[in-house]
């Protein structure tokens, strides 16, 4: 087959030990198929939160470069980990940061935008039969300078990675099985979409859907990068992200979503 497929897992489907073991036998038995494998992966758990707030009781009001030289380490313990469990199953696999895997970045730091990808060392190690690991989050500036992406950064490596290497796709796994009509962590009838497209989830994850980070959707619409977004921990289909049907007099709700940091401030009797 050949074809070129990227993965991202994010921080819960790492989150331990007996995870990552998992997520590696599923890598391997994709790899199996005969597929050219290359892995985006996040911090495990809340990793990156708690580096955040170490770097907060020693200062309120951190570099901005030094927390990105911390925050970034999240990601290393990951991949260097999931390598280590795919090494153990018997197959080939090489983890690499964000500098090493060439993703260069413009000089904001903490909310980097990814300006290219030098592919050559990952498509050298996919030529070598090897699982290729990302580290998801970061890059490096043109300066040497580490730096990390923001919000949803993980998805944003793994989409701008499948628009470079030119994947058949690029699959997002999380805790839940796709994209549902409502957050089925607290509307258990919730129904998953089988399809959506690419402007239908952009403004779903705007308005407050955690699934995906608009961000990456944007890219992934830009360069048309199919997205399947499947669970790490059951099986099923998941929910295709792609361009829109042509539809023609067709309007339907797609969705509710919600977001819960918001505050209302009412005014009253003002003179």
């Amino acid at each position: 087959m050949n074809d070129i497929i990227v993965q991202k897992y994010g921080g819960s489907s790492v989150a331990n030990i007996d995870k990552i073991k998992k997520v590696a036998k599923k890598i391997v038995q994709k790899a199996k198929e005969g597929n050219k494998i290359v892995i985006v992966v996040s911090a495990m758990g809340n990793a990156t939160d708690e580096l955040i707030k170490m770097a907060q009781k020693i200062s309120r009001s951190p570099s901005e470069r030094e927390l990105d030289m911390l925050i970034s380490t999240g990601e290393q313990v990951s991949i260097a980990l999931l390598a280590m469990a795919i090494h153990a199953l018997g197959w080939k696999a090489i983890s690499f940061t964000g500098m090493q895997a060439g993703i260069i970045t413009n000089a904001v730091h903490t909310k980097a935008k990814v300006t290219t990808i030098n592919q050559e060392k990952i498509k050298s190690a996919l030529e070598e039969g090897k699982i290729v690991i990302v580290a998801g989050f970061q890059g490096i500036d043109a300066n040497g300078d580490i730096t990390t992406l923001g919000r949803g950064g993980s998805d944003t490596t793994a989409i701008a990675l499948a628009a470079q290497l030119g994947a058949s796709r690029c699959e997002i796994y999380t805790d839940v099985s796709g994209v549902y009509t409502a957050d089925p962590r607290i509307i258990p009838s919730a129904r998953r979409i089988a399809n959506i497209s690419y402007d239908e989830m952009a403004e779903m994850a705007s308005l407050g859907a955690k699934v995906m980070h608009y961000r990456a959707i944007d890219l992934a619409r830009n360069y048309k990068v199919k997205i399947i977004v499947k669970s790490s921990f059951t099986p099923g289909e998941g929910t295709v992200i792609k361009e829109a049907d042509t539809m023609l007099e067709k309007f339907v709700v797609r969705g509710v979503t919600h977001e819960t940091n918001v505050g209302k401030i009412v005014v009253q009797e003002v003179p």
